[in-house]
């Protein structure tokens, strides 16, 4: 019998955003028979979590920080001898390619991209030398995956990175498992659902999500409709500040900061619309939940690619451009034409669904590990 090939899935950790959730449903949905599949979680002490299945073997690294796990990740590759690696966060991509001299060269490397390079760019104090890393490490790997068509040509033209070293594959989304979660809570939860509007945003609180554009937005949304509420589910950097920003604008008793929510599904049931505020977001994950529910979508144009997937899509509203005005705007037209128990079908969620974009997964390993070694 010949022996499987060996994938190793690399991530910071589990339980974190998008990144994470398209490598835990990797790691889940890859094919057992096919593959001798291993998942490495580099800052992460306490091993699997409760939703891996039993057949991925999991290594915990326990790194302090990404930049200080270059032993544990060769001793690691050393030992299993991978027949592929696919790296899953831009900091620990480059962390790995360069090692890539130190790795064998039987051992594919692939890396996924979660933006668009020449936003992430423009908003980092250190440019320059980030610019450097991109071009400099990026060439080394087998395949550098994009989640749109519109990322994979912006790294193109940006770093220069050869057209046949690209691939674009949709974010895995478990469209079914998502509805169940949903409609579970729907049907144990005794209230009625939202009877007043009532906006939902999730992600991390970071400056580039733009959480400080939706308050000031909804500031200006109470104006014309002082009943809206918004519940922010997630946590980050940001957070103090955004709760200053709403006692600044008089919003304390209209915004609920949930925190983390493991299943931010469950939330649905209670909201009116899904509100994306990103100054920059190549897909989100939160927004394909969202629209995978049937959620009315509000959302920044933050990167061509999103633009691209939801313009003129109905149930979907997109603001003029990257301001709180147009996202208020935005807002302001959705909320006088919904009403707030509203869903739709969003036909465009079907590009993603978990089978065919774990296929197109596997495709990709298996054509890379077919290469030679460059």
């Amino acid at each position: 019998m010949t022996e499987r090939p060996r994938i190793l899935l690399l991530i910071p950790h589990l339980g974190g955003g998008g990144a994470e959730q398209v490598t835990e449903l990797l790691a889940a949905g890859l094919s057992r028979k096919k593959y001798d599949l291993h998942l490495a979680l580099v800052t992460q002490c306490a091993p699997v979590p409760a939703g891996l299945p039993p057949w991925v073997t999991t290594h915990a690294l326990g790194a302090r920080r990404v930049r200080l796990a270059t032993i544990p990740i060769l001793q690691l590759v050393h030992h299993i001898k991978p027949n592929l690696i696919l790296s899953g966060m831009a900091h620990l991509n480059f962390l790995v390619l360069l090692l890539r001299p130190f790795i064998s060269l039987r051992t594919h490397i692939c890396v996924r991209q979660n933006g668009t390079i020449s936003a992430a760019l423009a908003s980092d104090p250190h440019r320059r030398f980030t610019h450097r890393l991109y071009r400099s490490l990026y060439p080394r790997a087998d395949r550098v995956i994009c989640q749109t068509a519109a990322m994979a040509e912006d790294l193109r033209d940006v770093i220069n990175i050869p057209e046949q070293r690209l691939a674009v594959l949709a974010n895995p989304v478990d469209v079914e498992d998502l509805r169940a979660r949903s409609q579970r809570h729907s049907e144990t939860d005794h209230s009625p659902g939202p009877q007043t509007p009532r906006l939902l945003s999730v992600g991390r609180l970071a400056h580039e999500k733009g959480f400080d554009l939706l308050l000031r937005a909804l500031a200006k949304v109470r104006e014309a409709l002082p009943g809206v509420q918004l519940l922010i589910a997630g946590s980050g950097p940001e957070e103090s500040m955004l709760k200053a920003l709403c006692s600044q604008l008089g919003l304390q008793s209209a915004v609920l900061f949930l925190g983390h929510v493991d299943h931010p599904c469950t939330r649905f049931p209670d909201a009116s619309l899904f509100v994306l505020p990103s100054r920059q977001d190549a897909m989100p994950n939160a927004l394909l939940e969202a629209a995978a529910c049937g959620l009315p979508i509000v959302a920044m144009p933050a990167s061509e690619g999103l633009v691209s997937l939801v313009r003129d899509q109905p149930g979907v509203w997109l603001a003029a451009e990257v301001t709180a005005q147009a996202l208020a705007a935005a807002l302001l037209d959705a909320l006088t034409q919904l009403h707030p128990t509203q869903r739709f079908p969003h036909p465009f969620i079907e590009q993603f669904r978990l089978q065919p974009a774990i296929d197109a997964y596997e495709n990709l390993i298996d054509a890379t590990i077919r290469e030679r070694p460059q």
